[in-house]
């Protein structure tokens, strides 16, 4: 194998903060989330100072800690935040918010009177506590949630357009980039914990964000991330199997993203907007609606169906057209009966669904369909289905598709963009849900006449391993009904191999990370951008197309054997 090039030298920032936050005070925010506000002061303390009274910032890690912040030491799996108490005061905060294990390490820490937040479970009101902190943002903006397991991001640019369109000044929270009025900002989670979402909210508001659009992961929900986020609207794409290393089995899985819809929960939206496509969808408008009883708002929950097997919906796309491009354009009728003309440039009934929900999200918004129809046929999404061009005579796409479901319907999308064969450059992550490691393979060796099996993001896992599981599933598919297989680690050469392999009219698909800008390695990441490396391969490619085209299966010479290994 290669050697590693040199890591990422830009990874995400901190995150951005407001530059000038209220001043907040502690006692206030104590009586807020029921904390018990108290003095430390060291034992053998001789001094005057006054303690502060009020925080301006609020941060959990002891590093980014700024003068006048309010510093979440929170308890955890292997060490108690209140231990990096010192490291904070020293960068500048002026108290503690922690349990009362974390005020005793404080106690041990200070070297002068330090006022200190005590609650019993300090991350559940981690949240509260930022959103308080900065004056709750997110209550003088529309914020819109959208979660399911795929098409996440896709919906979310496509809901920015249309806000766009109809004059909204627009921040984008999503996995691949954080934007502010269209200017981008690196994020390094799908969505950030408590205290850098909230002082995201703060800042996007100083800069005259009205209307937010933003992901919300299963993990987001479950572990409070999104704790004091008032949302205007909540949207649901729909599920399948994902983050299984994390949830216990898919109903725990599909709880988690409900908490965004359900009555009670502190993080249900206002209003929900939910595709009903599939059984999920069907389960969680009952939720939603459950939530919302009586007649007081009766467009408080909207359904959104695709699908001529969905029941009756209030928005229903039908009619759909493809175009060579690879554009579609579809009917979506609404509620009151009226029919919208809506094209999306994305390939893929799924692509209709998601742009079917954005334009319900916009009407809930406030903004006329067909206004935020116009946005919508805009938009492109980096790394879905996004097109490779460098003048070859076949098609190379690079897709996200990390799910087995995802992976299926990329591959049934591209199937029918051509009569000529499928190489799918496949791998999975590690340290992940290990479950759908040989879903996915199986998936990409019933749709594809070439399966290459390769290293995604392995982080801490040994990567033969996981191509094993991926191998595994792929073979398990019978050898009537799927083409050839490869094992090839190196995703660079994968990619490579799969691109010599393709004859005029082909399609190479590279799938898995998408927009991604780096491989995660034994806790170190690489640059790798499949786009990129697909790119260079395409250009040698044509440099080399005399001895390509005398090689009659575009695949001698590449030293990689059938069904795994390198000869």
């Amino acid at each position: 194998m290669p050697v590693p090039p040199s890591p990422d030298p830009s990874p995400p920032t901190e995150g951005l903060r407001p530059e000038h936050p209220p001043a907040t005070r502690l006692r206030e925010l104590a009586d807020a989330v029921g904390a018990h506000h108290t003095i430390v002061v060291p034992d053998d303390y001789g001094g005057t100072a006054d303690p502060a009274d009020t925080v301006t910032g609020i941060d959990l890690r002891a590093q980014a800690v700024q003068p006048g912040d309010l510093f979440a030491a929170l308890p955890g799996a292997h060490a108690h935040g209140a231990q990096f108490a010192a490291t904070a005061l020293e960068r500048g905060a002026v108290a503690v918010l922690t349990d009362s294990a974390g005020r005793d390490l404080v106690a041990a820490t200070v070297t002068a009177p330090t006022p200190v937040l005590v609650h019993d479970d300090p991350r559940s009101v981690l949240g509260a506590v930022s959103a308080a902190v900065y004056g709750h943002p997110s209550r003088r903006m529309q914020v819109i949630g959208i979660t399911g397991t795929s098409g996440k991001t896709t919906t979310a640019y496509l809901v920015e357009a249309g806000l766009v369109a109809a004059g909204r000044s627009t921040g984008l929270v999503g996995t691949v980039e954080t934007r502010i009025a269209g200017r981008r900002v690196p994020s390094a989670l799908t969505t950030p914990e408590a205290p850098q979402l909230h002082a995201l909210f703060a800042a996007m508001l100083e800069r005259g964000i009205d209307t937010v659009v933003m992901e919300v992961s299963s993990h987001a929900l479950a572990l409070g991330r999104v704790g004091g986020v008032g949302f205007a609207i909540g949207a649901f794409t729909n599920l399948s199997q994902d983050h299984l290393d994390f949830h216990k089995d898919l109903d725990d899985y599909f709880a988690a993203k409900a908490l965004l819809f359900a009555a009670g929960s502190p993080h249900s939206a206002a209003r929900a907007v939910v595709c009903v496509d599939d059984e999920w969808g069907v389960r969680m408008a009952e939720i939603a609606r459950a939530a919302h009883p009586g007649p007081a708002d009766p467009s408080a929950v909207a359904t959104v169906a695709t699908s001529p097997t969905a029941p009756a919906a209030d928005w229903t796309a039908t009619a759909a057209t493809a175009e060579t491009d690879g554009s579609q354009c579809f009917t979506l009728t609404g509620p009151d009966g009226t029919a919208h003309r809506v094209r999306v440039r994305l390939p893929g009934h799924y692509n209709i669904a998601n742009a079917a929900l954005a334009t319900a999200v916009c009407a809930a918004a406030g903004v006329d369909p067909d206004t935020a129809a116009e946005g919508i046929a805009s938009v492109s999404v980096p790394g879905r289905v996004e097109l490779v061009d460098r003048g070859q005579d076949f098609l190379a796409v690079v897709d996200y598709a990390h799910k087995p479901a995802a992976l299926e319907a990329v591959v049934a999308t591209l199937r029918g963009r051509s009569s000529g064969r499928i190489a799918v450059v496949v791998g999975a992550g590690g340290d992940r849900d290990r479950g759908k490691r040989a879903l996915m393979g199986a998936a990409a060796a019933r749709g594809a006449e070439l399966v290459v099996v390769t290293d995604d993001n392995p982080r801490t896992e040994d990567p033969a391993t996981i191509r094993a599981a991926l191998l595994d599933g792929a073979r398990s598919v019978p050898d009537a009904e799927r083409g050839e297989i490869l094992e090839i680690g190196d995703r660079a050469a994968a990619i490579e191999t799969a691109v010599r392999w393709a004859r005029p009219g082909d399609i190479v698909l590279v799938a898995g990370k998408g927009h991604e800008r780096g491989q995660e390695i034994n806790g170190v990441k690489y640059p790798f951008d499949d786009r990129e490396v697909l790119a260079d391969a395409l250009e040698r490619l044509r440099a080399l197309r005399p001895a390509h085209a005398a090689d009659e299966s575009g695949r001698n010479g590449t030293g990689v054997t059938r069904d795994g290994g390198t000869a």
